[in-house]
Parts: C-alpha cells; structure tokens; sequence
C-alpha cells in the first residue's frame, strides 16, 4: 500500500467533496482494500477505501448497505460521504473509492457488549420486506446474490449455500465427500431452520472485524453485506472468529428473545460464512467447513 494518496485519488475526492485534500496517510483497511484517513480544507475527516481491481458495483453497494443500516437508527454506522464505483459509465477508468466520516477508535466503554446486543436486537427488528433484497451486492469481493425467495429455507439454500459450493467446486476447494455432505443439508434445509420468523435487517458479514468502537467506546458497524434474512445468521457469524460474551446475549434477547434451538442451529448458520472464507482464502478454513458440518449432519 502507498502511504499516500495518489494524485488522481486526491482530484477525485477534490471533486466528489467540494474541498481539497490537506492531508492523508495510510491505516489499516482490512484484507481486500487500501485505506486512508483524508483531512479536507473544510474540517471534514474520511475514511476512504480504494481498490484498483475492485468488481463493478461493490463500492455502490457498500455505500446502499450503510444507509439502510442507518436507516435502522439502532447502532452508529458511519455516514457516506462521496462514492466512486467501478460500474457507472464516467468511472470506467478509476480511481475508484469509498468515503465515509471519520470514526475515531477509541477503547470500549464498560457497556459495550451490552450496547450491541440491544442494538443488534433492535437493529434486526427494524425488518426487512422479504427474505433477500432488491439489489446483489458482495461478500468480500465475492457476489451476493439476493433475488428474493418466498421462505428462508429457500433463501438459505438457493442464494447463500448453493452458490458457493458451485464456486467451491468448480476450484476444487472441497473433497467430494463435503461438498455431499452440504448437499445433504441442502436438502433437509426446511427442517434445519427452525420456527419460521420475519425477515430480520442484516448486517451480513458480522464478524468482530465489523464492530468498530467509536470515539465514545461505543459500537459502530462497517463494512456490511447487508439482506433480509434470519436474525441468527448474524449472532452465528459474531461467534465464528471470537467468543460472544453472556452479557452481550442476554441484553440481545431482553429486546428480542431467540427461538428454541437457537444454539443448536449456529453451526448451520456459520457453513455460508465458512464457504465465503474457503472461496476467498482458500483450504485453511476447510477444516472449520467440516467441522461445522459434523455439528449440524
């Protein structure tokens, strides 16, 4: 990563924001983007992401998922600022970038886990109109389709599941033994799901990365991959890379109290994500694919 921005990503910002670029450096900004931190003349502070290969319409995509977030007025998500995608006809050639407020990190208050339970609880309350979404967007760099389906089984299936198996094979990622083995569960999906229930607002990649902790030490969300779908699907995604901690639970459900068998269907939940990491990152997560399959099979 250069540590500055480039000449064209600066015009671009310039133009986009009506103020000029003072200053910027390089931050972290996870495994598939560049990042900076943009200070402009007029005071304004952004996060901005780049990426010179990024897919047509995952920037446009990102920034629909924030504000439907914010929309939700249940946890701080940051506010767009400018975007430049890859997919609208002026931008055939970059720089393409997100810009978004500036989150200062700061460490977590006494109430963080706490904050985002209840949030995550009010957050998936605000509901969506269907099981999928009026637009695809992207996990990672990875297309996330989301034509809608009459039932979450269907969804679940058709939409999260099966697509990445097919990619997962046709890359010879999976020994034949799993990939029927995720057939299996395929099939028995309607009764694997659970209790029907509405469709919930997702965030969609919830993993600890994702919470960000803001100036005040409280949650903030990036990054999303958002849908309608089952509420659990985030909460199993929150303790795939780290421990959800009981008071984070308990204040989720005192807003929104799960299903029976909540606990039981994790593992299902955390195949799709553990497909998306197989496809992304290779045969490193196929032992956790596996092993979530044995908890569910």
């Amino acid at each position: 990563m250069n540590g500055e921005l480039s000449a064209a990503l600066s015009a671009a910002l310039e133009a986009a924001l009506g103020a000029r670029v003072v200053a910027a450096g390089a931050v972290g900004g996870g495994d598939i983007n560049d990042a900076y931190r943009a200070s402009l003349s007029d005071g304004r502070v952004l996060f901005v992401k780049t990426h010179a290969r990024a897919p047509a319409g995952m920037f446009a995509a990102e920034a629909r998922g924030l504000r439907w977030l914010r929309d939700a007025g249940a946890l701080r998500v940051p506010e767009v600022c400018a975007c430049a995608d890859r997919g609208e006809a002026e931008r055939e050639h970059g720089p393409w970038f997100l810009a978004l407020e500036w989150v200062e990190p700061a460490p977590r208050a006494p109430d963080f886990d706490e904050r985002l339970g209840r949030g995550l609880a009010t957050l998936h309350r605000a509901g969506a109109p269907r099981f999928g979404l009026d637009a695809d967007n992207f996990i990672g760099t990875l297309a996330q389709r989301n034509a809608p389906l009459p039932t979450w089984a269907d969804f679940y299936r058709e939409r999260r599941l099966r697509p990445q198996m097919e990619r997962a094979r046709e890359r010879g990622l999976l020994p034949g033994r799993l990939l029927r083995e995720l057939e299996r569960v395929a099939a028995q999906m309607e009764r694997l799901v659970g209790p029907e229930e509405p469709p919930a607002r997702l965030h969609g990649d919830l993993w600890g990365g994702n919470v960000h902790v803001d100036e005040r030490g409280a949650p903030c969300l990036i990054d999303p991959a958002v849908y309608g779908g089952h509420r659990e699907v985030d909460l199993a995604m929150l303790r795939l890379f780290g421990g959800v901690s009981p008071r984070l639970m308990a204040a989720y459900e005192e807003v929104s109290p799960l299903a029976p068998g909540a606990d039981e269907r994790v593992a299902l939940y955390q195949l799709y994500p553990l497909l998306v990491h197989v496809n992304l990152f290779g045969g490193g997560y196929v032992g956790s694919l596996e092993g979530a399959l044995r908890r569910v099979l």
